[in-house]
């Protein structure tokens, strides 16, 4: 397959629906409909990121994994972020959302009020850019809080803790049992969690001589594709080829010629069954939404699978604040922790709803808003 460019990622008008492969090469054509605050040059720099790294050598279409590829991936610094604020409607998704839009990863929370009605905000976060330890990247961070906050910035300050979280809460018992109990391998999972309806997985391993067909039917969703390809990752499989095509609505078909890392089909029925077991749990509930009651207050708990290489979901913390100032729900405090049960990690993102700051909205109500916003049905 020849190559058409020196980049190995492309954004361009769409011309027609080819997608080719000479076996050496992992060629990928997505066609998308962008928003108008798409960022298509940061689309394409995070990409190229995540693509291993080549060499041309006198023009032969060859790929050559750096030095760089063997190493374990470097831990990025992390730094506290500490604002001090008075509290309005919406101020926690106007923080999250100047840091989404500067790149910079929450990768623990936890927020309180007082009873004054002052915020001290704890973010502890990671630079995608790797300039947070620079006073001009700093300075950065703080007009843009400050764009966004006004007034209501009390006062701002960041400083390096670290390489990594050591400490992770976990989830007290009641959480548990609510929120990792639940079994989807059935048709209706338990405890009354929001699900994606109409999954349906099947395996052919007749069609293709050298790879196992994995066809799906489901609804879409936001992250459809990381949470397939995720769960393929975890499962050190390998997918050759694919197509998805969208029909009626939010209606997915999705058809992957998988192999093992071993370059070979799937005949082990029990790996084949525990794959697919998986892939259903992961797109009925790729999260998981409930309010409890935390004495005589309402907390939302939302949690999501981790991968194996440790990595969260990205932009819950994001769009669980956004659906909350969307029906002007205010929030008293918040916690990102991990909470491990069996083989699995999971995050828990706990939020304790101001009840009288906001309005009188059902439980019902705000456990909708917030898993629609987090599947990308709003």
């Amino acid at each position: 397959m020849g190559i058409l460019s020196d980049d190995v990622v492309i954004i361009s008008q769409s011309e027609k629906e080819d997608v080719t492969t000479d076996g050496k090469w992992c060629y990928l054509v997505f066609w998308v409909i962008g928003k108008p605050n798409t960022r298509w040059n940061l689309l394409k720099m995070r990409l190229v990121e995540a693509s291993p790294s080549f060499s041309w050598a006198f023009g032969i279409s060859r790929c050559y994994l750096s030095d760089s590829e063997s190493q374990p991936p470097k831990i990025p610094d992390l730094f506290l972020l500490k604002l001090a604020c008075s509290d309005r409607t919406g101020l926690l998704y106007d923080v999250t959302e100047v840091l989404y839009k500067l790149e910079i990863n929450i990768e623990k929370v936890k927020i309180s009020t007082t009873p004054d009605g002052k915020v001290m905000d704890l973010f502890f976060v990671t630079d995608t850019r790797e300039l947070l330890g620079t006073g001009k990247r700093r300075e950065e961070v703080y007009e843009y809080l400050r764009d966004a906050i006004g007034d209501s910035l009390i006062s701002y300050d960041i400083e390096l803790v670290g390489s990594e979280i050591t400490a992770r809460s976990q989830a007290s018992s009641s959480v548990a049992e609510t929120l990792f109990s639940s079994d989807v391998s059935g048709e209706q999972p338990s405890g009354g969690l929001h699900t994606s309806s109409n999954v349906s997985i099947s395996v052919d391993n007749s069609l293709s001589p050298a790879h196992t067909l994995i066809h799906i039917t489901c609804q879409d969703h936001k992250g459809l594709l990381y949470d397939i390809m995720r769960t393929f990752k975890d499962f050190n499989i390998q997918i050759s080829y694919g197509r998805f095509t969208i029909k009626r609505g939010r209606n997915c078909e999705i058809d992957l010629f998988i192999v093992q890392s071993d370059g070979r089909k799937i005949l082990d029925s029990s790996k084949l069954n525990a794959l697919v077991y998986r892939l259903r749990a992961e797109l009925q509930q790729p999260l998981r939404v409930v309010m409890m009651n935390r004495g005589p207050d309402t907390e939302l708990l939302v949690t999501n699978p981790v991968e194996l290489s440790g990595k969260g979901r990205p932009q819950v913390f994001h769009d669980i604040a956004l659906a909350l100032k969307k029906i002007n729900t205010c929030i008293f405090s918040a916690e990102i922790g991990r909470h491990v049960t069996g083989e699995r990690e999971w995050e828990v993102y706990k939020v304790l709803i101001n009840e009288e700051d906001s309005l009188p909205v059902p439980r019902s109500k705000i456990e909708e808003q917030v898993w629609n916003t987090l599947m990308g049905w709003e």
